[in-house]
């Protein structure tokens, strides 16, 4: 158990503090972007190396982000807490209510429309600027609602993670898909036959990344099947699972969602940048982040609850459920990481990133004071 809180609280810290290096990365984009350097930076991350700088982060640099979250929803399997079914349930029912209400809303608004595909953009909450409001609030908020949201968070991932397999993949190529398929059942193979060598994994992550590239079906993909070939073991500090997460956390945290941050956030805001809020689309981002997500979460678990399926987890009351599921609706990195893969219009690309920014901000400041403000209030089912 000592490994466990410490890897957790690893975790929990570099998340966190990769939040407000997001925050800086952010304003800094944004800064850029709307300064007289705004040309230069603009076409800094249209560079081309083969692939352009812009698509070597987000088809590269964040697969080793899937990666990681493929590690840790790995290790909440095995021996966290999805490992049991008691503890599991609430924050499995909470995240699909946060995935099912959000893209619904989307769905309502943008039926039968060029933008319908942008359904899945509110079904995503990024772990580290909601971990980030949680440790504003310092020992204000339980332990027990740390792991209640960043297990909801993670399955959120995993979601929007089948969201691009099933719904944003291009024309497929089977001849790469079926090599890297082959190469991820190696890997499996020699997870089974004991290879407990990180090089052997690394090397063909490599081949399963361009395969799995080359096949139509987005690269980063190939992070989280990688990370259920890597040998688990016992969980311990020998196990190559173990070892790997720990080397990810640092430089997914404090490098590659910066990065991420800095190619993606630059937006040239014109002076009625605001408009684009009132769009269809831009609606369904906005009501599906900051009213879905904590109605889907709120209303999911109070059904669970009522239905016997699943139980309050101790330490925590509704207020803390409805501040989660409020903070969940921060969106950002994953929301912005789907809008690339759902639109293709530049124009659509920037109002959905606006409306996310915004959305995201919101939900941060609004949860921060529920949660801070839960003891004068609770609510009473």
């Amino acid at each position: 158990m000592k490994i466990l809180t410490k890897l957790y609280k690893e975790f929990f810290e570099s998340e966190s503090f990769s939040g407000f290096l997001l925050i800086i990365a952010t304003g800094i984009s944004l800064l850029l972007a709307n300064s007289l350097f705004s040309e230069s930076y603009l076409s800094l991350w249209h560079y081309k190396l083969g692939l352009t700088l812009e698509q070597w982060i987000s088809d590269g640099l964040m697969t080793l982000f899937f990666l990681l979250i493929g590690l840790e929803i790995e290790r909440e399997l095995y021996i966290g807490e999805l490992s049991e079914a008691k503890n599991a349930l609430l924050p499995v029912i909470a995240a699909v209510g946060g995935m099912v209400v959000p893209a619904l809303i989307h769905y309502s608004l943008n039926a039968n429309s060029p933008t319908q595909a942008g359904a899945g953009i509110p079904m995503a909450t990024d772990i580290a600027f909601s971990l980030t409001v949680l440790s504003l609030l310092g020992k204000r908020v339980p332990l027990n609602l740390k792991i209640f949201l960043t297990a909801l968070a993670i399955i959120d991932d995993l979601g929007a993670i089948l969201v691009i397999a099933l719904a944003y993949s291009q024309e497929l190529s089977f001849l790469h898909l079926f090599f890297a398929l082959a190469i991820f059942f190696a890997l499996v193979l020699c997870n089974r036959k004991r290879v407990c060598n990180l090089w052997v994994y690394s090397i063909g992550g490599l081949f399963l990344w361009y395969f799995m590239m080359r096949s139509g079906v987005h690269a980063t993909l190939s992070g989280v099947l990688l990370a259920f070939a890597v040998p688990f073991g016992k969980g311990d500090s020998s196990s190559p699972s173990y070892k790997l997460q720990h080397a990810l956390h640092k430089p997914v945290a404090f490098l590659i969602l910066p990065l991420f941050a800095l190619a993606n956030a630059a937006l040239i805001l014109s002076g009625s940048w605001y408009e684009t809020l009132l769009s269809s689309n831009s609606l369904g981002i906005l009501l599906g982040l900051v009213l879905g997500k904590p109605l889907g979460i709120l209303l999911f678990c109070y059904v669970g609850v009522k239905l016997g399926i699943t139980t309050l987890i101790k330490e925590l009351s509704w207020k803390h459920i409805t501040g989660a599921g409020i903070v969940a609706g921060i969106g950002f990195t994953m929301s912005i990481f789907i809008t690339l893969l759902a639109f293709k219009d530049p124009s659509l690309i920037q109002q959905s990133k606006i409306a996310i920014l915004c959305a995201s901000l919101f939900a941060g400041i609004l949860g921060y004071f529920v949660l801070r403000l839960q003891g004068s209030v609770d609510f009473k089912f």
